[in-house]
């Protein structure tokens, strides 16, 4: 699986301010209703449940939130770059500023999974995330994030 096919360029933040998790957590729902159709409470909930069963902070600051949404017919993702790292309580107790989000079908076990792996594949190449880092304009960073996966695939 490829980015390209569940992130959309409508759907790349360039540059947020959230002040906590829950805050983050908040915007990255009501972009999912602005972009996706979802219901921003229901995205909301259904990640904020998720955390509770283990933070989703793979460390190196990146946060890879995610949750299974009933109405959704295919994998859909988000990507956030924040002005300011919030505490997220990664696996290395550091701050997360890179936020993939990903909502999946109820019934899209192996999708998601896959969606997963590439996700945060992509995100622990540290070269990847500098550049993410460094760039503000948002059809740069989709082109960073959707870039890679084709290099690799070839």
């Amino acid at each position: 699986m490829e980015l390209n096919q569940i992130l959309s360029a409508e759907a790349v933040i360039p540059s947020l301010n959230a002040t906590s998790k829950k805050r983050l957590l908040q915007d990255i729902a009501q972009m999912a209703e602005q972009v996706y159709g979802l219901p921003s409470k229901e995205v909301f909930l259904a990640i904020q449940d998720r955390e509770l069963l283990g933070p989703t902070g793979m460390g190196n600051g990146v946060g890879i939130p995610h949750a299974r949404i009933p109405v959704l017919q295919d994998v859909k993702g988000i990507f956030v770059r924040l002005d300011k790292p919030v505490e997220y309580e990664s696996v290395d107790h550091q701050p997360v500023d890179l936020v993939f989000a990903l909502f999946a079908p109820l019934g899209a076990g192996a999708e998601h999974l896959k969606a997963l792996a590439r996700v945060s594949r992509t995100l622990r190449n540290p070269e990847i995330c500098a550049k993410l880092r460094g760039v503000s304009d948002p059809a740069a960073i989709y082109a960073i994030l959707t870039e890679d996966q084709t290099s690799k695939a070839a």
